[in-house]
């Protein structure tokens, strides 16, 4: 599947990424790092650890120049070390566990929203004990971290189609800012009069450059943002629908249930269930 491009005047430059060293002198192969604190947008950055995130509650939006990834509540994601990405953070309580690369001697290259196994989510939180930059490790913190790193391993193969492609494409990237900003819209021709450009051009570079007709590039945008509504569970699911661009709850709830299988009650009812 595929969330929206990056604006074309919003380029990634290496010489100002930062390139966060989450141990410092701490002599520990893993750990983990909470979060529970205001709506935040980082900065372009990189980690010199593998991480895999889980959010507790709200949601987290992260970029890297392939893809923007939704990760909603339940859910984890998995950040290769030196992938340079960007986090929103919305209403977030959420714990990582880093890796030393080592430790994954096959890591996938990309980032990726996995299916969260109630084992490995356990896990995580458990191991919320040993925090990353705690000043030295121990045998059984070390044995812990060598037991979830084998079973993220084996969990990284279970990807949850929870992201759509960036593209390098002036017009597609200035679409899908417009898109992400006005969700409800209608008219492709009114997308197309915001950014400047004919109809035909965009639709014929949104398949080339992500390939996606324009109806489905709008929809998985729709999609994903109605996800992340439906988990703070502040809205009915008739509010969800027109605001993400839907004329009536039923048209939402059939395109919903075709992309997850299941409906946005579900779907919403099982998030906030097993919220701790």
């Amino acid at each position: 599947m595929a969330v929206s491009a990056r604006p074309a005047n919003d380029v990634i430059d290496p010489a100002t990424v930062e390139q966060v060293d989450m141990r410092g002198d701490a002599p520990v192969r893993a750990g983990t790092y909470a979060y529970e604190g205001p709506d935040t947008v980082t900065a372009w950055h990189a980690h010199d650890l593998h991480q895999i995130e889980y959010a507790l509650h709200g949601f987290v939006e992260v970029e890297t120049a392939a893809a923007r990834y939704l990760l909603p509540p339940q859910q984890a994601m998995w950040i290769p070390a030196g992938r340079v990405h960007r986090t929103t953070l919305k209403g977030v309580r959420s714990v990582s566990v880093f890796f030393d690369p080592v430790m994954f001697p096959r890591a996938p290259a990309e980032a990726r929203v996995l299916a969260a196994a109630p084992v490995v989510r356990e896990m995580i939180l458990y191991g919320a004990r040993w925090p990353i930059a705690r000043p030295r490790s121990d045998p059984t913190a070390d044995a812990y971290f060598e037991a979830l790193a084998a079973l993220v391993a084996d969990w990284l193969d279970h990807e949850a189609p929870l992201c759509v492609p960036n593209s390098d494409d002036p017009y597609v990237a200035a679409a899908a800012a417009y898109v992400n900003e006005h969700l409800d819209v209608r008219s492709m021709a009114t997308v197309c009069e915001a950014i400047g450009v004919s109809e035909r051009t965009l639709r014929r570079r949104c398949v080339a450059a992500t390939g996606l007709t324009w109806r489905r590039f709008l929809v998985e945008h729709r999609m994903l943002r109605a996800m992340a509504l439906l988990s703070s569970g502040h809205r009915t699911v008739l509010d969800v629908a027109l605001a993400v661009g839907f004329e009536s709850a039923s048209a939402f709830s059939r395109a919903f249930r075709q992309q997850f299988g299941e409906s946005p009650t579900g779907y919403r009812r099982r998030v906030l269930a097993s919220a701790p």
